[in-house]
């Protein structure tokens, strides 16, 4: 197997010599981060700079570096360069002043507020087209938020300063129960992760031994954060309806597989829709944090193929019992001097939203 290779860009020059690595990437955490050290790098690298991680060539995270440190000890002087990916720009920017948005798409509220954002382009947002796309015929419900719900204006009357851009189109998001999220390009997705196609990886560990290529596996059953009910209570102010019921809404969403009875209740005041939608939402949210899958495997790819997240994977592991296919959420690759190049994985059940 050859040796996979690690390259940050920043200001079109490159570094490919590292001691050690970390690059993270998670589709449920809004800021994806890095840390790199070399010894000696070959150009001058200044916090703030726009930067784009390539593993064997593959463009793996374009972001922003946010912290450089110089460090020596018995080994001899390190450089450590830290950052993340464009998110975190969204994550750090604050809204400045209260502006009205009411009626306003989720298009329109996404170019207003990146447009002082640097680094970003609004023309590469991708609203994914099974979530946006025209009706074709059918009707919008909202047991169907893939039908042009994102389309829908929504009733939120302003924007509050202290709220963070990530926070207003996050929770947009979730009120039409989808998520937002970044691409290795830099480029921003609303819409829900992968749930059905072709696995495109493989883990396997059988007690013969044949065919294994994971180091480490973990399987967690966690009801800590799940609850039997979640319920989504609303006003839906500046209504012209008098009637009681168009005014407060209400919805919820049950697990059935919950142990005993454990209510969750939050509010949503955005529109009718939402309540139902975010219920969905943060059932499906607590469901994947109540069951996931942990393994580490050698290098940054299998059979050629760079280790995504939001694909698929086929598992089949003797030793905790699981035979599935999963949706890869996370990986983390790294390199030590200790362990060697190693890739992280965290998997979930496919076809849920957090």
């Amino acid at each position: 197997m050859s040796a996979d290779v690690i390259a940050l860009q920043v200001g079109g020059k490159r570094i490919e010599r590292f001691l050690s690595y970390d690059i993270e990437a998670d589709i449920y955490t809004a800021a994806d981060a890095f840390s790199l050290d070399v010894a000696r790098p070959e150009i001058t690298i200044t916090p703030g700079q726009r930067c784009e991680l390539y593993v064997n060539g593959s463009l793996e995270l374009t972001g922003i570096i946010d912290r450089c440190s110089r460090q020596y000890n018995k080994q001899g002087l390190s450089y450590r360069i830290e950052g993340r990916d464009l998110m975190g720009l969204l994550v750090d920017s604050y809204c400045e002043q209260f502006v009205t948005v009411e009626n306003k798409k989720l298009s329109e509220l996404a170019e207003m507020l990146l447009k002082t954002v640097p680094f970003i382009n609004r023309k590469d947002i991708e609203y994914q087209e099974n979530i946006v796309g025209k009706l074709k015929g059918k009707k919008r419900t909202v047991d169907e938020p893939s039908e042009g719900f994102m389309d829908t204006p929504q009733k939120i009357s302003q924007i509050e300063p202290g709220m963070t851009v990530f926070e207003v189109l996050k929770n947009y998001a979730a009120s039409r129960g989808l998520m937002f999220f970044a691409k290795p390009n830099g480029s921003f997705v609303f819409g829900r992760p992968k749930a059905k196609g072709e696995p495109l990886y493989n883990l396997t560990c059988m007690q013969s031994g044949s065919g294994n290529n994971i180091l480490a596996g973990e399987e967690v059953h966690d009801i800590s954060k799940r609850y039997s009910k979640v319920m989504v209570i609303g006003q839906q102010q500046g209504q012209d309806e008098f009637d009681e019921e168009a005014v407060n809404t209400s919805a919820q969403a049950v697990d059935a597989d919950f142990p005993f009875y454990k209510p969750y209740v939050t509010q949503d005041n955005n529109d009718s829709q939402s309540p139902k939608l975010r219920a969905r939402m943060i059932m499906e949210q607590q469901r994947h944090e109540g069951y996931q899958l942990v393994y580490t495997v050698q290098a940054h790819n299998q059979r050629g193929k760079i280790w995504q997240i939001d694909e698929l994977c086929r598992v089949r592991d003797e030793v905790l019992g699981v035979d599935g296919v999963f949706l890869v959420y996370g990986r983390t690759f790294s390199r030590s001097r200790g362990a060697g190049t190693l890739t992280h994985l965290k998997l979930g059940q496919p076809g849920l939203v957090a």
